[in-house]
């Protein structure tokens, strides 16, 4: 198994340390990299900062067709790049296959994005002082970019640093996480595939220990983070000056509002939370982890939410047939374990699962938690789920309040005043109507509030966040 090359400014290449990456499920082997050596950053990031001028002029099309060569070459060998996600993050192959489609779109919206980010004019003369005057708005890059990627998504997460760096001109440095960084090379390898110029993109596997520098460095003005809240907190303290985007996670709600009452409202409710409760084995931000049911239904709802955890198929994630894989770790299993266990002591009940094996826990629905468990008050992530009756709506949204954290909320609801209240009542950074929190098109701003971060992704909200707005006034016009 020879190791894979990782990039410095554009060019493949080999460091340090041998990294290698074990499967989730059974701990083989399933791919090898090395690490970069200090003198390897410090090239990719000088590379990036000699860069960025030349990076900022270039035109529309040149960045545009970058991207459209990735999503195509993406496209094209969708199947080894679903088996590769599989193999190192150990979600089950068809929700890989989901994520590698994903990233397709991803790249090609941001082709599309590149090609109309326009800037915009505005007529200065409605004032008698400015006549003749308009002003032309246009977004540059803040300077080089810093993207630090995460586990749970080791492809698409990372494409949504990538592809809004390249569609602005940005040049970035990735740090992909240390237990995924497989796919991220992938995506390097297509890259080095285009005439984008040296420098514009690296790729580093490092230790997490070995960041702090990176996000220090001056020379990447702007910082793009998908983790856990405690290290997206250190590193916007870390750095007061810089332009720091930080996705941390969740506590995702659902809310089965009185007017959702047919059983086929409550059937459909109970498959849609149940996949999206432990879809990726609960590890997504917006994975369903706590539901809110008015207590007339409760009755009615909470068996064929059991009904339809029961019918999740957990097992070997290569198995087309397996709906629910191992966590990342055995580790991260045990946590969740305790955190099951706690909740069970302090009153909780079991509905379903329970019981883990290795890296695996299944897929679980606890009742009759209190209000302060970690599996309600902190993110789980994993493939548990809370349920408890609520007396109304404004109950229920007051529960999805009450949390550290404000990403998104699912409100299940036929009733549009209902619908417009919850989208003005939850502090949230989305509401998802008529469906899971877990619903996200790439192309929509997505980020959170309180402790789930600051600043939106998405390509235009990524693009924008890059970017910074310079205006040029034009004089002695005649409009």
């Amino acid at each position: 198994m020879e190791p894979r090359a990782f990039y410095v400014a554009g060019r493949p290449t080999h460091g340090d340390g041998e990294l290698t990456v074990h499967h989730p499920y059974d701990g083989r082997a399933v791919g090898r990299t090395t690490l970069a050596r200090p003198d390897q950053v410090e090239a990719a990031v000088a590379a990036a900062a000699a860069v960025a001028t030349e990076a900022a002029a270039l035109p529309a099309h040149a960045r545009a067709a970058a991207l459209d060569h990735v999503s195509r070459r993406l496209a094209e060998r969708a199947d080894e790049v679903a088996h590769l996600i599989t193999a190192e993050n150990g979600k089950p192959l068809k929700w890989a296959r989901a994520e590698a489609a994903r990233a397709v779109s991803t790249f090609r919206w941001a082709a599309e994005e590149a090609r109309r980010f326009s800037g915009e004019l505005q007529r200065l003369d409605t004032d008698p002082a400015a006549t003749g005057r308009i002003a032309l708005v246009r977004r540059v890059p803040r300077g080089p970019v810093l993207g630090i990627s995460p586990f749970n998504f080791p492809l698409n997460l990372v494409a949504h640093k990538v592809a809004p760096a390249i569609a602005v001109g940005a040049p970035i440095v990735l740090k992909p996480a240390p237990a995924t960084p497989l796919s991220a090379l992938l995506l390097g390898e297509l890259l080095a595939e285009t005439d984008l110029p040296a420098g514009l993109f690296s790729v580093l596997p490092l230790p997490n220990d070995r960041a702090a520098d990176l996000v220090t460095d001056p020379r990447l003005p702007v910082v793009s983070f998908t983790g856990s809240g405690p290290v997206g907190a250190a590193i916007r303290r870390s750095v007061p000056d810089k332009h720091v985007t930080l996705e941390l996670g969740g506590n995702a709600a659902a809310v089965i509002c009185a007017d959702w009452a047919s059983d086929e409202d409550l059937t459909f409710a109970a498959h849609r939370i149940a996949t999206f409760a432990n879809y990726q084995a609960g590890q997504s931000c917006i994975a369903v982890q706590r539901v809110y049911v008015h207590e007339w239904l409760y009755d009615g709802f909470l068996p064929r939410l059991v009904a339809a955890v029961q019918e999740l198929r957990t097992g070997d994630p290569a198995d087309e047939r397996t709906d629910v894989g191992p966590l990342v770790s055995e580790d991260a299993a045990r946590r969740v374990e305790e955190w099951v266990d706690e909740a069970v002591r302090a009153g909780g009940t079991i509905q379903v699962g329970g019981r883990r094996e290795g890296a695996t826990y299944p897929p679980t629905v606890l009742s009759g938690v209190p209000a302060d468990a970690k599996v309600v008050a902190e993110e789980v992530f994993g493939p548990v789920l809370v349920v408890a009756p609520v007396t109304d709506d404004e109950a229920a949204f007051a529960a999805v309040n009450d949390s550290a954290y404000g990403l998104q909320a699912g409100v299940f609801t036929h009733d549009l005043q209902t619908a417009f209240r919850a989208a003005r009542v939850l502090d949230v950074g989305g509401v998802i109507v008529g469906d899971v929190p877990s619903y996200r098109a790439d192309q929509m701003p997505y980020g959170g509030v309180k402790g789930s971060g600051v600043g939106r992704e998405g390509l235009r909200s990524a693009m924008d966040d890059y970017t910074e707005p310079r205006v040029m006034v034009l004089t002695g016009l005649r409009l």
